[in-house]
């Protein structure tokens, strides 16, 4: 068994009756230091899936598991980043991160947590801001700030949804980057949910598309065997990263095609309905 594991997982909102199935029978095996990506139109039911695969939304069917244990609830062994930063505005820096090593390693002491601390406000590279609040950073800053606080609490499954939507191409690309040197440095199992072919194929070792919903799925999945570590001055000119991406274009662009016949197919099937002369009566 893989060390995080959807096995047929389901799931629906709404009243009987008139319920949505959002996810049906997704299958994902994620051995232990993996990174893969999950890549999906919006509505396709992406944060969905990090809900479920954190403990945070209860499947209708089907069983995830890590490390062969039943996920049933969040915890710090499920670190979770958002599209939003999610900050405590009145806690700087090594506040927010801080905050966060309390609660995984409540036994260390002043000093082993201040070193703790130090070490993730590094990796990020915010030793300079490390006194800063909120709202005196950056778009990018706050979001690494975010990625510290989570980082730091050494989860054993790091969760990103859409982390650097929000940001301008500029600043995504350099927390792109960082996103990779902070993967070599600090392995982790890594579950990144994007709609950004080009930075899946740029970090993740497997791509997975998630179809259209409602009821979505994990549709074929593409390695990516391009050579860590990757450098996105020589990936853009490199034929083979051109045509991955291409492929994964062409698949969903296809896919997205079919979706909309189905419904079109579906709808012109369905019988006229004359409308009641409530004159007559």
């Amino acid at each position: 068994m893989a060390y995080l594991n959807m096995d047929n997982v389901s799931l629906g909102f709404g009243p009987e009756g008139n319920r949505t199935e959002v996810l049906r029978d997704v299958s994902l095996a994620v051995e232990e230091n993996e990174f893969i990506a999950v890549v999906g139109f919006s509505g396709s039911g992406k944060s969905s899936l990090v809900g479920l695969l954190a403990g945070l939304l209860k499947p209708d069917r089907g069983q995830i598991t890590l490390a062969g244990k039943a996920v049933t609830r969040p915890g710090p062994h499920l670190g979770i980043v958002f599209q939003n930063y999610s900050l405590l505005p009145w806690m700087s820096v090594y506040g927010n991160i801080e905050l966060a090593a309390r609660q995984a390693f409540p036994h260390h002491s002043a000093a082993e947590r201040r070193a703790h601390v130090e070490r993730y406000i590094e990796m990020v590279s915010l030793t300079p801001a490390a006194h800063k609040k909120p709202r005196e950073l950056s778009g990018g800053m706050r979001q690494r700030v975010s990625l510290a606080r989570t980082l730091c609490m050494q989860p054993q499954v790091l969760l990103m949804d859409e982390p650097l939507s929000a940001l301008d191409a500029l600043t995504r690309a350099k927390l792109q980057d960082e996103l990779i040197r902070i993967w070599e440095e600090d392995k982790r199992t890594v579950v990144l949910i994007t709609n950004d072919v080009d930075e899946a194929v740029l970090l993740a070792d497997r791509i997975l598309p998630l179809t259209l919903g409602p009821g979505a799925t994990l549709g074929r999945e593409f390695p990516v065997t391009l050579p860590r570590p990757r450098n996105r001055a020589t990936l853009n000119t490199d034929p083979r990263f051109k045509a991955l991406r291409n492929e994964i274009i062409h698949f969903m662009t296809a896919m997205n095609k079919e979706a909309r016949q189905q419904r079109m197919d579906r709808s012109l099937s369905m019988p006229d309905i004359q409308p009641i002369d409530f004159t007559a009566a």
